[in-house]
């Protein structure tokens, strides 16, 4: 059995929990997170093997990072593995639709699945879901809410900070 360890981040859009599998980062989750399991399949506590994980976030919070580059442990059908390689193709500042996704998938028409295999994204953030908007330019979706990913599009568009407060003019 794979050893789990975990560790609570507080971060500018809310508490959040990094599970890693035998010490490689396998999960982040937010407070009230849609797909959430029950935490007591985090493993232990113990921040451990977080150090790089929590200095890319750190950085990535205070606008010095764009781009992550972590060892991930996603578990997944091949199908959602797919998906999120591809979203971590989308630019930090930009959009993609489920629709554009999927034709860069090679599956035209399977928007749907795409957007499944989106939310069940276990690394939101890092792997960058947020920057999935639906075919009308419309916010759809997002596990961690509407509210978190208005505010992450807005602070990666330079419309918002970090921290949550906008900007008066």
């Amino acid at each position: 059995m794979p050893a789990k360890q975990h560790t609570v981040l507080d971060s500018p859009y809310g508490p959040l929990t990094l599970v890693a599998t035998d010490g490689v980062l396998s999960a982040l989750y937010m407070t009230g997170q849609r797909h959430r399991p029950p935490e007591e399949t985090f493993g232990v506590p113990d921040p451990e093997p977080f150090g790089e994980v929590i200095r890319q976030l750190t950085a990535y919070f205070a606008g010095e990072r764009t781009a992550f580059d972590l060892p991930l442990h996603l578990h997944g059908t091949p199908f959602q593995r797919s998906v999120w390689a591809e979203l971590g193709k989308i630019p930090y500042g930009e959009t993609r639709t489920y629709g554009e996704l999927a034709e860069e998938l090679g599956k035209p028409g399977a928007s749907r699945a795409v957007g499944l295999a989106n939310g069940k994204n276990p690394v939101g953030i890092i792997v960058p879901c947020h920057r999935v908007i639906g075919a009308s330019g419309s916010l759809t979706g997002y596990g961690g809410g509407l509210d978190r990913k208005q505010r992450l599009l807005a602070f990666e568009s330079g419309g918002g900070r970090s921290d949550g407060v906008q900007p008066l003019f």
